[in-house]
């Protein structure tokens, strides 16, 4: 089995309002000449760029003996059972399910995810809820490297 990566990248739309916030920035600066509109289009568009960029870079790796989400490295010994979670189910427990304490990678353009119980009794996280487009994939990985 190979290890399981994902990106959980963001959407092309985000990527269109980018472009329209560069737009914005030209036209607030449209007053003040060529040469400042020009700076403003291309200065907008790339602050909004590599804030969206920035954004949609968050990647889940099952590499080794861990679980990588984020800035998170938890190793697989510390961790239940997977719960893959249809896009109903995720939404529940982004919501009036969730609890305050749990470790929580969430992106809300990606409807379905995966829960994974935190086993380590000197761990105050009661479970990790994963943002996936793959929820069987990352279940399956995680199953599989646990052995």
């Amino acid at each position: 089995m190979q290890p399981y990566e994902e990106r959980l990248t963001a959407p092309r739309s985000w990527w269109f309002i980018a472009a329209l916030v560069g737009v914005a920035m030209a036209l607030i600066l449209l007053p003040l000449g060529t040469v400042p509109m020009l700076g403003g289009l291309v200065g907008g568009a790339a602050v909004a760029a590599v804030a969206v960029s920035t954004y949609g870079s968050v990647r889940i790796r099952v590499v080794g003996d861990a679980l990588v989400a984020g800035d998170a490295k938890i190793p697989l010994s510390a961790l239940g059972e997977p719960e893959t979670l249809d896009a109903e189910e995720a939404r529940a427990w982004r919501t009036h399910k969730a609890d305050t304490r749990a470790f929580m990678l969430l992106r809300g353009y990606v409807p379905t995810a995966v829960r994974v119980e935190v086993t380590d009794p000197e761990d105050p996280t009661p479970y990790l809820y994963l943002s996936t487009r793959s929820p069987e994939r990352l279940a399956a990985a995680l199953t599989a490297v646990r052995g």
